[in-house]
């Protein structure tokens, strides 16, 4: 039988809207009563299917699918799939699996690229209302001519060519006749517009190569800009919400959807996007610390990406809780990965199991225990102030281990574990006083020896004498081999995008972030569990048998996090 909690399950339970208030959910609030859209609220979450989603994308899911179920309301994925040369259904599969995972759903699924005949429709609608224009200067030299933010842009020679002329070489870009980088479509606004992001915009490009949808049926593709506010409002979204990275991007998306023609369009809105300590959330970044092999893949525990967290341990519960306390601001600020972590131990400690494991082992004697005999001690699986309960049975017997840290032989003031002549606590087990111990040729500790007093059965003794330490262990003849990866922050720097110029920020990795403890000992109860069973190991932090590598011959598991914040010593030096 086993005792290890099973994998979460999406969470179906809507949500109590009236624990949330933020700026955005009462603009949200407010258009609803007002009727403002003349159709129910209506949200998507639109990522590029060019990665794995990482934490920053959890909390734009959980505040898109969030707002549209406390309002009633729906929301889409979408996969803004406009840029042939990065995407991959591969992504596609990643992103669903984890919108899934976190405990949403969504009510329809739409990608940007079922709309390049629309686009590609309006994009000759604009160049004949004379609202857009080919240009055929080279990349470079539509880069020089928009200017600075101080100085106007300059426009294209070619910025007058007539109506008649802009449709004929646009039709002949959609046929194919042109390499790549001979023509642009761009549209006709103001080149000295204070946002230079309206100084005749980019809509397409041309590019010959194939689509991972649509194969080679395309070969001019629109920009971000271009087909993510048409795409809104296509699909009748009613609130555009997005990062404060795209707050220049706003005006672009209204002049867009406005000269398409859409009654009562979609309203951007930006809030502060997820900015973690310890961390990088650029796709282009994570993507770089894969393909050079910094992580062994976009699911390792190390990285930020929601596979990651979840291979390591982390719950859907945990990061939507998470999200819940960050809440939404109009304004970045770094979030301490305390916070995160904070959120993921109240999350585990709740639901884990306890079990003991030990993972740098010594062995340990007790000389006075009959070789021969074998106890098994009900010990408990969960602590009074969880609202679980059950127990295992723990076999203890004359030759145990523990960790070897737990041990000193000449040890500092305030160190209560073993030592010569001390006395400690074995977790659930007996007191026991050191009586020796034996080292090898090399003089290092291989073996320590104590003696056990019997009537201290369960750990406490009745003739009321204290003691201070209490260590874990795992008897030497039942416990499981196994190995145990300790993970901690891929960066040793609070913020590894801020280095000093010119610096790289793979140079601020932590060499520290995994140690590998290959001659670990766990208690047999965890045998029959399942892959993806998560545990708390006793007085080492929570951990999580590795759903890829783990296997009954083999136990692997991975730590999701220490049971305290490690790190905050080291800030405080």
């Amino acid at each position: 039988m086993t005792h290890a909690d099973r994998p979460s399950a999406p969470d179906t339970t809507p949500p109590d809207a009236t624990a949330r208030k933020d700026f955005l959910r009462e603009k949200v609030a407010e258009d609803a009563l007002s009727g403002r859209f003349g159709r129910p609220i209506h949200t998507r979450f639109p990522p590029e299917p060019n990665g794995f989603l990482h934490i920053g994308h959890a909390k734009s899911i959980c505040l898109n699918f969030g707002i549209a179920r406390e309002s009633g309301g729906r929301c889409n994925l979408r996969f803004d799939d406009t840029n042939p040369t990065t995407e991959d259904l591969r992504y596609v599969d990643a992103i669903r699996d984890d919108v899934r995972w976190l405990g949403f759903a969504w009510d329809e699924e739409r990608f940007a690229s079922d709309y390049f005949e629309r686009l590609y429709q309006i994009a000759e609608t604009l160049v004949g209302a004379g609202k857009a224009y080919v240009d055929s200067q080279s990349e470079e030299a539509i880069r020089e001519g928009r200017g600075t933010v101080t100085v106007a842009g300059m426009p294209s020679r070619f910025r007058g060519r007539a109506v008649e002329e802009n449709l004929d070489l646009l039709r002949r870009m959609r046929a194919g006749e042109f390499p790549d980088g001979a023509h642009v479509l761009r549209a006709r606004i103001d080149m000295a517009h204070p946002n230079m992001l309206m100084r005749d915009p980019l809509l397409l490009r041309i590019r010959h190569a194939a689509h991972y949808r649509r194969g080679t049926a395309w070969c001019v593709y629109p920009l971000y800009d271009f087909a993510h506010g048409l795409s809104d409002a296509f699909e009748g979204i009613t609130h555009s919400l997005c990062t404060l990275e795209f707050k220049d991007n706003r005006e672009l998306y209204d002049w867009l959807v406005r000269e398409a023609g859409f009654d009562r369009p979609p309203e951007q809105t930006e809030f502060a996007r997820l900015e973690l300590d310890y961390t990088v959330l650029s796709k282009r970044k994570l993507l770089r610390l894969v393909s050079e092999g910094h992580v062994a893949g976009w699911d390792d525990p190390r990285m930020p990406t929601i596979a990651g967290l979840r291979r390591r341990g982390v719950t859907p519960e945990a990061i939507r809780a998470f999200a819940d306390r960050i809440g939404v601001a109009r304004s970045d600020a770094r979030i301490e990965l305390a916070t995160f972590e904070h959120a993921v131990r109240d999350d585990l400690n709740m639901q884990v199991p306890r079990v003991m494991a030990v993972a740098r082992p010594l062995k340990l004697v007790i000389t006075n225990y009959p070789e021969t005999q074998v106890e098994t001690l009900d010990a408990p699986l969960y602590p009074h102030d969880v609202p679980k309960t059950g127990s295992r049975p723990v076999p203890f017997s004359r030759e145990l281990w523990i960790e070897r840290d737990d041990f000193m032989e000449d040890p500092p003031k305030k160190f209560f574990r073993l030592a010569p002549g001390r006395e400690v606590r074995l977790r659930y087990g007996y007191l026991v006083t050191c009586t020796g111990m034996v080292k090898d040729a090399a003089g290092e500790i291989v073996e320590v020896h104590a003696a056990y007093d019997p009537a201290t059965r369960g750990g406490d003794a009745p003739d009321g004498r204290r003691v201070q330490g209490t260590i874990h262990w795992v008897s030497a003849g039942h416990a499981l081999d196994c190995e145990l990866r300790l993970y901690d922050r891929l960066f040793a720097v609070p913020d590894p995008d801020a280095l000093p110029e010119g610096g790289d920020f793979v140079a601020a990795l932590n060499p520290d972030s995994l140690v590998t403890m290959r001659a670990a000992k766990v208690e047999p109860s965890v045998a029959e569990d399942p892959p993806g069973s998560r545990y708390q190991f006793e007085r080492a932090g929570y951990f999580i048998s590795d759903p890829v590598d783990s296997r009954k011959s083999a136990l692997v598991f991975n730590r999701t996090v220490a049971l305290r914040d490690s790190w905050a010593k080291v800030k405080a030096r």
